[in-house]
């Protein structure tokens, strides 16, 4: 879900109209914005840098329940918002672990599972989506069952995927909420004003943070979850996820103190469409009094757009200089934030259609794919997949703004991602050269990343962020990886100043193996056109 607007460079762009996740609401000019755990200990000034986190490493990939994967055809919405069937359930999602879990990701985030009393509220469309629910402790018949739920969590445990759910505390089904919590809670509702598909949840009201701590500890105590997405964060204060978020911390602490191997990461993000200010007001809190720890970075998401295809407004093409743009910093985050970057998700345009938006030569498109994946695998910190992104998916049809009656349509710009999943062996699907070829270069990417902290909870040294090339050197105690990205389609080269690398004989191309001598004041590194490289001190 998703409601505000994108600060870039001290301008505010175009204001938006965002509605939920599922709604009908938004228009083709969709133009939106970014998030941790405990705080860690103050070892450095960014909270993954040099600590070994679990949630640091996090490689998760994101499925749109409802129009993933089709695994039992008597469980069907068959409506809903964006291009897919609306077939999608957790079966679908059971078949096709062995897939997500070639990708080298480690966790899986579910959009919600919950009952929406689908039809009772007047829109099934909405209802298929999961973020308006009637009932937080019972999976959706649509979707499948509450076994069918512990069944998958297990699954994908057993394969080493952590397994996150998608929390929507601030709003219900306009039914409200149809039964009691099984101990025997009911949270307060009110009015969302005129037009609101739903209700809001009343949290001046005790009784709306106790139903909603059940909610949160009830999955991580039953089920072994790892933790929650959290939908539209802004919608509570900062002291009711506070007070969730330790109730989470507790259950887990529980079950680790328990000797479960799962279920024991509590990890928590918050989505704020927004700017960074937002975000750290309305989902971080300040550093002295926490209140989440990891939230989604939408403006770093925005930057690498602009810098390797065209965001949903059209604009592109700023170069390197963009990815370091003062609208879009980590430092723009208190010292404890966890900022989760991702590519896209199911409110968000697929990259494969922004770069046919932008009109870039098709032949790039496979190498615009893979310099993105490579930025996202040289941050520090939780990094995000969405589903089909790993073949390059594109929804045909949609390269163009989407707008007119869009919103009566169902398919606006902040639905058309969400099209039917491709997994092979599963869904019938057999990719391509390039579809396969990408899928196996992302794999082993993120085997490199997860083989290396310093990409992951390494200390970021800036070297470059100009014209057609930006730098990093990413460091823990004991590793130092220089990162190179050209955004350009011409080729390009960077001298790496020696002063900044600590003492080795030479750096190592992690991919491809090649060696480069380090000897005088600096070492030029070749960078071939749209492509990242990591290159390891020795």
């Amino acid at each position: 879900m998703k409601q505000g607007t994108l600060r870039r460079g001290g301008l505010i762009g175009a204001a938006l109209l965002l509605t939920a996740c599922g709604s009908g609401g938004g228009s083709g000019s969709s133009e939106p914005q970014p998030p941790v755990i405990n705080p860690p200990p103050a070892t450095a000034s960014r909270a993954c840098y040099g600590n070994d986190q679990p949630a640091c490493n996090l490689r998760t990939y994101q499925v749109m329940v409802e129009s993933f994967v089709d695994g039992d055809g008597s469980t069907n919405y068959g409506v809903g918002y964006g291009p897919s069937q609306h077939n999608g359930d957790l079966q679908g999602i059971i078949d096709s672990l062995d897939h997500i879990k070639s990708l080298n990701v480690n966790a899986i985030w579910l959009t919600p599972v919950f009952d929406s009393c689908a039809g009772q509220g007047g829109d099934d469309r909405l209802d298929a989506t999961g973020y308006f629910a009637c009932d937080f402790f019972n999976v959706d018949p649509n979707f499948g069952s509450n076994a069918q739920l512990k069944k998958l969590v297990d699954g994908a445990h057993q394969r080493g995927l952590y397994v996150f759910l998608d929390g929507v505390f601030g709003h219900v089904n306009k039914v409200g909420v149809s039964k009691p919590s099984p101990e025997g809670r009911l949270p307060a509702l009110k009015s969302g004003g005129a037009g609101y598909p739903g209700q809001l949840v009343d949290y001046s009201q005790p009784e709306s943070l106790a139903y909603f701590k059940e909610v949160a500890r009830y999955w991580v105590e039953q089920y072994g979850i790892d933790g929650w997405r959290l939908d539209q964060a802004y919608q509570l204060d900062l002291d009711d996820w506070r007070a969730i978020r330790s109730e989470v911390e507790r259950a887990s602490a529980a079950r680790k103190a328990a000797g479960q191997q799962w279920g024991t990461l509590g990890y928590m993000v918050g989505e704020v469409w927004k700017g960074a200010d937002e975000i750290r007001a309305q989902a971080y809190g300040p550093s002295d009094n926490p209140a989440l720890s990891s939230a989604f970075d939408f403006p770093l998401r925005y930057g690498l757009v602009q810098a390797l295809a065209v965001e949903e407004s059209g604009k592109g093409g700023q170069g390197a200089s963009v990815l370091d743009a003062s609208w879009n910093k980590v430092e723009n985050y208190p010292d404890h934030a966890m900022p989760n970057l991702m590519l896209g998700n199911h409110d968000l345009v697929r990259f494969g259609d922004l770069l046919e938006r932008g009109n870039f030569n098709p032949t790039d498109y496979w190498q615009r794919h893979k310099a993105a994946f490579s930025f996202l695998a040289a941050r520090s910190g939780p990094i995000t997949l969405y589903y089909g992104e790993e073949f390059g998916d594109e929804v045909p049809g949609f390269a163009k703004q989407v707008g007119g009656d869009c919103a009566a349509q169902g398919l606006c710009d902040d639905h058309v991602a969400r099209s039917d999943g491709k997994v092979p062996g599963v869904t019938g699907f057999v990719p391509n050269t390039e579809q396969s070829e990408l899928k196996q270069w992302l794999s082993q990417l993120l085997a490199l990343r997860a083989a290396h902290p310093a990409l992951y909870q390494g200390e970021r040294v800036k070297l470059v962020a100009e014209g057609s090339v930006y730098g990093d050197i990413k460091q823990t105690a004991v590793e130092q990886v220089v990162y190179l990205l050209n955004v350009s389609t011409t080729p390009q080269s960077y001298a790496v100043p020696a002063s900044k690398l600590r003492s080795g004989s030479a750096l190592v191309d992690l991919q491809s193996g090649e060696r480069l001598a380090i000897g005088g004041s600096s070492v030029t590194v070749d960078l071939p056109p749209l492509s990242g490289r990591f290159l390891l001190v020795r």
